[in-house]
């Protein structure tokens, strides 16, 4: 065989193998479609599904107590006035601000969603758009064994997404095919999944297909640059966030280092799913709604609040696992406050930063955002055809690399030259940016995050952003493996 049948013969291996998948989630739940028993998980030891669908593994109460029946009371008032207000759309803004961070009902979320992000003004523009990028990629896309695999992945605690080739199932694998094709610049990356997922527990599929649009190429949310090859908007972010931190909660930082816990370690599912799975869902939720009505600036707040409340203990833990493990596992099961608590220590954080002139980091470079024309279809070289893997790292990949192991060596030089790390500090806060803050020399390294609770004065403490810590994460659960990053 000749080296072009043998080419020919890979690439129609490729194309056999994409139809098939589709054709899978085309039939769905027919019970012609046999599924694996591996595919499906089994939930006999889950006896609680919350009102987000997902599964837990405690029973209800068999009575409401008087804190769910007072929440419940607000919820339904606030129902009404969000009705009211979604019907005389667009409110006055400061209206709307004061609602959004109050918390959007779950029962009007749907609407509000598609309201905040426009989406029928997307789909009333681009009429057609999304089947016919469905339609390539059901002929061209490179990405559908990959997509295949995070969707098998994808919230499978959640009744929606339980059953593999559920309904929901279906529409995120389409939502993300096709938006491969009309994204061709950036494809498919993972953390993409988890994005289009959330948005597909409260939109239709095409509606998520533009609200993930919108998320990704509006200059007020900025995805790409954290999904395109390189990421670097996460360099950018991480950077300032680090800077954040040297400034307002120094001692924390200087712990970080000593321990080699770089933000890379605990921000990527921040910044790159808006803090999904990382924190209740519930809170998570809360923070998308804001997210959605602020933009981007409010990743980098709420980082440094979640940091800021967990302060205490954070200093507590001595080792890297430890510290990680606190961040990305104990706090999702128990975050020690209520989410009203939480969102308004987050607008205290926010407003704190504007003042200090640190609620946003430096502009983005143009490589952060789309180069070529949206929907333009891109055929694919031989190499993506085939579905062969690179046996070397591209040039962004090896800068990447290079940054993360400039910023640790930086961060080591930076804690070796400052006031000894067992002294308190002092509370002032330097406006001053390094003349190099806009290089991406520290990358996706050694950012250090909290602050010492009694011992250091924070600037944050002037604007009473400090709540209860009484009986903080006392009975929060073992370890668990997490997937993912």
């Amino acid at each position: 065989m000749t080296d072009g049948e043998q080419q020919e013969a890979l690439v129609k291996r490729a194309e056999d193998e994409r139809e098939d998948i589709f054709r899978r989630y085309e039939l769905g739940l027919d019970p012609s479609n046999v599924v694996d028993s591996w595919e499906n998980p089994t939930f006999e030891i889950y006896h609680r599904t919350d009102k987000y669908g997902f599964l837990h593994d405690s029973r209800l109460p068999s009575t409401r107590d008087a804190q769910e029946v007072h929440r419940n009371k607000i919820e339904m008032e606030r129902d009404k006035k969000w009705m009211k207000m979604l019907n005389q759309w667009p409110p006055p803004q400061d209206k709307l601000h004061k609602r959004v961070y109050k918390g959007i009902p779950d029962r009007v979320r749907m609407v509000a969603w598609n309201k905040l992000l426009d989406i029928q003004q997307s789909i009333n523009n681009n009429a057609g758009v999304y089947l016919r990028m469905l339609q390539l990629a059901r002929k061209y896309s490179t990405e559908t064994r990959q997509i295949d695999a995070d969707v098998n992945r994808q919230f499978r605690d959640n009744l929606a997404f339980r059953e593999r080739y559920s309904v929901k199932q279906c529409s995120l694998f389409n939502v993300l095919n096709a938006y491969s094709i009309y994204n061709s610049e950036l494809g498919y990356c993972q953390g993409m999944a988890c994005v289009a997922g959330v948005l597909l527990l409260y939109l239709h599929e095409e509606e998520a297909f533009w609200a993930l649009n919108t998320l990704i190429t509006d200059q007020k949310y900025g995805m790409h640059g954290l999904f395109i090859e390189g990421f670097p908007k996460l360099t950018r972010f991480i950077d300032h966030h680090d800077r954040i931190m040297s400034k307002i909660m120094r001692k924390l930082h200087k712990h970080f280092t000593k321990h080699n816990v770089d933000a890379l370690l605990y921000a990527i599912k921040w910044f790159f799913v808006v803090f999904v799975e990382r924190v209740p869902f519930s809170l998570s939720l809360r923070v998308w709604d804001i997210f959605m009505l602020d933009g981007d600036r409010v990743i980098l707040s709420m980082a440094i609040t979640i940091l800021y409340l967990h302060k205490d203990e954070l200093l507590r833990l001595k080792d890297m696992d430890a510290i990680i493990e606190y961040l990305q596992v104990r706090l999702h099961k128990n975050f020690g406050y209520s989410d009203d608590d939480a969102i308004q220590a987050l607008e205290r954080v926010m407003k704190k930063l504007k003042d200090l002139k640190l609620d946003v980091p430096p502009p983005a470079k143009s490589n952060e955002f789309p180069t070529r024309k949206l929907g333009d279809f891109v055929e694919a070289d031989m190499e993506k055809k085939i579905g062969r893997r690179r046996n070397d790292y591209t040039d962004a990949e090896k800068q990447v690399i290079t940054d993360v192991i400039s910023r640790q060596e930086q961060n080591a030089i930076d804690v070796q030259s400052t006031v000894s790390y067992e002294t308190s500090e002092c509370a002032t806060v330097t406006l001053t940016v390094p003349e190099d803050s806009h290089s991406i020399r520290s990358s996706l390294a050694g950012t250090s995050v909290a602050s010492h609770g009694s011992s250091e004065t924070m600037s944050l403490e002037d604007n009473n952003i400090h709540l209860r810590t009484a009986n903080m994460l006392q009975n929060t659960p073992q370890r668990e493996m997490l997937l993912g990053t």
